[in-house]
């Protein structure tokens, strides 16, 4: 009949809120963990190694091996970054245990200030996890003038443990990587030079000239 209004037994309406309740404590859950998988996946990263991650210590090694090991360096530039950056040396070859210094040379090739910020990784990947730096550039705003160079050092020795992981017990060579991007709200040079192409080009001797 019209207006006619149905309640629901006592027993419905409770299982109705137990159902509803267990929805919304599952998607505050997976809210909170989307907000919680970057930091818990950097640090998983930092204590596995996972992705090439290395890891950062405060203390030297306190055993030095009689074996050697080299490692060699490469560096790139991305997002129109107008950089040169370049290792001092291409690789070094060091025991493994022993603590050394690597020294990276940056130089801004722009008439303007640039600002970039290094990442890095390590291979093989396997070997982050017993590569160990004391002191290093990455992650870290850097700013040059136009024109001005920098020499930027990197720590690290490699744990002799990695001799004891059957998968790199036998390996020869590391390489650390190193790539520069932009500082994000900086605008990229190649996008600088065409707003800077599109402002000379509404100048009025050029809207005389057409």
């Amino acid at each position: 009949m019209a207006g006619e209004t149905h309640t629901l037994p006592p027993k419905t309406q409770r299982l109705n809120r137990v159902v509803a309740g267990a929805c919304l404590a599952f998607i505050g859950g997976m809210v909170g963990a989307a907000y919680a998988s970057v930091p818990l996946y950097k640090l998983f990263c930092q204590v596995t190694g996972y992705g090439g991650t290395t890891q950062r210590v405060e203390q030297y090694s306190d055993k030095v091996l009689d074996r050697t090991i080299t490692v060699r360096f490469d560096t790139n530039t991305s997002g129109g970054v107008a950089w040169e950056f370049a290792p001092v040396q291409r690789d070094i070859t060091m025991k493994i245990g022993e603590t050394v210094e690597a020294k990276f040379r940056v130089t801004n090739l722009f008439d303007q200030k640039g600002s970039g910020r290094a990442t890095f990784n390590v291979s093989p990947e396997m070997a982050g996890a017993y590569f160990n730096k004391m002191e290093c550039f990455c992650f870290t705003d850097t700013t040059l003038k136009a024109g001005e160079t920098l020499d930027m050092p990197v720590v690290f020795y490699v744990d002799p443990a990695i001799v004891d992981v059957p998968e790199l017990k036998d390996i020869k060579t590391i390489t650390l990587s190193y790539t520069f991007f932009p500082i994000e709200g900086e605008k990229p040079v190649a996008e600088a030079d065409k707003a800077a192409a599109a402002g000379a080009s509404t100048t009025p001797d050029s809207k005389l000239g057409g």
